[in-house]
């Protein structure tokens, strides 16, 4: 479905098939059921999910995407190495500025830590970023181990919206 504006003829003999395709459809769309989708996990040693859940879904509105991305790791899920990165439905737009959504972990020891999603400029994934610890507040990519070693029923919530390129 196409969000741009028909350009409209004068004289034009509008039909109900247009204003159902113009008006009633984009409507619909705008007030639908999210769409869901499957983002892919990765880090410089890729984890594997195992038995874990990894649920994605988002709402377009033109460029404009929401989306929702949780993770809950299994009692086989492997943690890799390196910064997490999650996929997103759509590639972000190139406008020159990083976009910032929020980000949750509820660790093993059910210590909630709240942080921030960047997505930068053009790009097709995102990153997390969450306080170093307890007492250093300072921002760090999400890992293995920081803010604490992640284990089995960790969960990672993402919500953010952007812009998409197209």
């Amino acid at each position: 479905m196409s969000f741009t504006p028909r350009t409209w003829v004068v004289g034009e003999v509008v039909s109900a098939a247009l204003m159902n395709q113009e008006i009633r459809d984009q409507f619909n769309s705008m007030l639908g059921a999210w769409t869901s989708y499957t983002p892919t996990w990765t880090s410089s040693t890729p984890p594997t999910l195992g038995n874990g859940t990894l649920l994605g879904r988002y709402m377009k509105i033109g460029r404009t995407c929401i989306t929702e991305i949780h993770l809950t790791t299994g009692s086989s899920t492997t943690y890799g190495s390196g910064n997490y990165n999650w996929t997103l439905p759509f590639t972000a737009a190139s406008a020159g500025i990083a976009q910032i959504g929020s980000a949750q972990l509820l660790g093993p020891t059910g210590v909630r830590w709240v942080g921030q999603i960047v997505i930068s400029s053009g790009v097709n994934n995102c990153s997390a970023f969450f306080p170093i610890s307890a007492t250093n507040t300072r921002t760090d990519f999400l890992t293995a181990t920081s803010p604490e070693t992640l284990a089995s029923t960790s969960q990672v919530r993402l919500c953010f919206l952007y812009e998409t390129a197209s």
